[in-house]
């Protein structure tokens, strides 16, 4: 369903600002902030983000597709999105990632780095609360919808919390653990709830757990053959707002995103090529990218691979090239 209402902006400061606060919520975010946090700041905070914003994306893309509660009615509301208008409201997974990522960040982060904990709470609720409005200013939910995404994400946050250090220390230890986070999430994925129509719910769900599963393995590989400081501190330079650090952070980060994208695209080609000729349909055919056996496997290859590549061949690009 296409949004065919036209609209005239009356404020250009709440449009831009709601716009850019819904994109944090949106891939763009995902796949720049989560691999910053990694190359950058320290790998234990990314790993826990990672595993938070997951298993919180999950639940929530599952529940729209059970509750199967429609999105507002337009007219009277207009919408500014038209992708995300084939999935149904409640809860908000915007609303549910943004709280997930941005408390999950402070609650990993006041405990390592000097920095007032009023500071970090507001920065934490300023951010949650921006996309939350978005999604209203937008016109993509309803306010029961924002309000229930964001309380079921503290839920969760607050159930997570205390097996946090168990679970990491699991994930980077067990032998099992590359075996358990490549066939728990495809299992997943396989099993995704059924809708009547096509809903692009199972391909980011799929995308999302296979991001996960790349990174989980990758946080695995580096435990078990890299430094030692992949399982603790990470031994690249912090929050400092010296010149010199941010020189290095601006260039780790252009670098690494680069190399992201690079894979993104080739796996993607690669992928989609391998399947299109297995199951005798074109590139371009959108109908058939959609359906089950190949929206799954092209979107977990394509994302683990991304999720690997951020995790462990970045890491190595930067120490080759002296930026760690």
């Amino acid at each position: 369903q296409g949004c065919t209402q036209k609209y005239v902006v009356k404020n250009y400061f709440y449009y831009y600002l709601f716009k850019f606060s819904a994109a944090l919520g949106e891939e763009i975010f995902y796949i720049t902030f989560l691999p910053f946090t990694y190359w950058n700041i320290d790998h234990s905070v990314s790993r826990r983000m990672i595993i938070v914003w997951s298993i919180v994306m999950y639940i929530g893309q599952v529940s729209k597709d059970i509750l199967k509660w429609p999105r507002p009615l337009s007219p009277p509301v207009v919408k500014l999105e038209m992708r995300t208008n084939a999935e149904y409201g409640m809860p908000s997974t915007h609303a549910m990632a943004a709280t997930a990522i941005s408390f999950s960040f402070f609650i990993a982060t006041i405990n390592q780095y000097k920095y007032p904990f009023e500071l970090g709470l507001v920065t934490a609720f300023v951010f949650s609360t921006l996309v939350c409005l978005s999604r209203l200013y937008t016109g993509m939910h309803t306010v029961l919808d924002v309000i229930g995404g964001a309380l079921i994400s503290a839920v969760l946050l607050v159930l997570l919390y205390p097996a946090w250090d168990t679970i990491d220390h699991l994930l980077l230890t067990s032998p099992f653990c590359p075996l358990f986070s490549i066939v728990v999430p495809l299992v997943l994925c396989y099993n995704y709830p059924k809708l009547d129509y096509y809903s692009p719910t199972r391909g980011d769900t799929t995308t999302i757990l296979g991001a996960a599963a790349g990174a989980t393995v990758g946080f695995w590989l580096n435990n078990q053959y890299a430094a030692s400081a992949y399982t603790g501190k990470s031994v690249q330079p912090g929050l400092s707002l010296l010149t010199s650090t941010m020189v290095f952070v601006l260039v780790r980060f252009f670098v690494g995103i680069s190399v992201v994208l690079l894979t993104r695209w080739v796996m993607k080609s690669v992928v989609l090529g391998m399947l299109g000729y297995w199951y005798k349909f074109p590139m371009g055919n959108l109908e058939a990218r959609r359906r089950l056996e190949v929206e799954v496997p092209y979107k977990f290859v394509t994302y683990s691979s991304v999720g690997f590549t951020a995790t462990v061949i970045v890491p190595l690009l930067h120490e080759l090239l002296g930026l760690m």
